[in-house]
């Protein structure tokens, strides 16, 4: 996916961090419902302040919210990967820190449980994305792809138009384009990725004011500006923000 920025500048501790299974952090903390419906929870020594991430949750327009009712999100200062096991950290350890990923899914009863690394990633722009990158997936998991914006992407795919929006959109659509027998499949599967690619750039443009260079990538090609534009359009006209949120281009930045 889109690039992540990791904390170099962590202290670390001469104890080890306690950790605790997923199940132990959801019979241990409390969950919330944020005011468009969808279910949160923080744990541990996260800096983010709980105001942030609720406007943060916040800006996920309804529509798709409505979709994420038997997902919760958990904002935890590490998730760790330890071999066929995840555990969570409750502060930053500098010891576990090579062990730690992004988010980790659980699905524990008939929920499905996201753990978010707080502390992982230095800002808020990267926890943001990282949410709303999990936010878009799980909607077009459930949802499936807007016939409208499939037809959009592909007029913009038979236009040869450069790039993508993420590497796994890139290389589906680098099959997709082929005519070999996995064309049609990796066009379905392309699809899905760039509509979960653009919700997520579109929640994150609601919640910050996002410049288009920071979401430049060393392995792919960004799609163009004005192609990602019609991308976000379409998609602002398919789930439209919340009241108290906007969504606006502009083609240049302003001083």
């Amino acid at each position: 996916m889109l690039p992540l920025r990791y904390n170099q500048a962590s202290m670390s501790s001469t104890s080890q961090a306690v950790t605790r299974t997923p199940a132990e952090v959801v019979r241990m903390a409390p969950v919330s419902q944020a005011g468009n419906g969808i279910c949160y929870s923080v744990m541990g020594e996260v800096t983010t302040a709980v105001a942030d991430l609720e406007r943060m949750i916040n800006a996920v327009p309804r529509t798709i919210a409505a979709a994420l009712n038997r997902k919760a999100y958990y904002f935890v200062p590490l998730t760790l990967n330890m071999g066929d096991d995840t555990m969570i950290a409750d502060r930053y350890d500098v010891q576990l820190s090579d062990s730690a990923v992004c988010h980790r899914n659980q699905t524990l009863g008939d929920s499905q449980c996201v753990f978010i690394s707080t502390r992982l990633m230095e800002d808020s722009f990267a926890i943001a994305f990282e949410f709303f990158i999990n936010v878009g997936h799980n909607f077009v998991e459930h949802a499936g792809v807007s016939q409208e914006f499939a037809d959009l992407v592909w007029k913009q795919v038979d236009e040869k138009a450069r790039g993508e929006t993420s590497l796994d959109a890139y290389e589906l659509r680098k099959v997709a384009t082929t005519a070999g027998p996995e064309a049609e499949k990796a066009k379905h599967e392309y699809l899905l990725a760039a509509f979960a690619d653009a919700i997520a750039v579109y929640t994150l443009s609601l919640y910050l004011d996002v410049d288009y260079q920071d979401l430049r990538e060393r392995d792919y090609p960004l799609l163009a500006p004005n192609a990602l534009a019609e991308r976000l359009r379409k998609i602002n006209e398919l789930f439209p923000a919340n009241p108290g949120f906007e969504f606006a281009v502009y083609h240049r930045r302003r001083q």
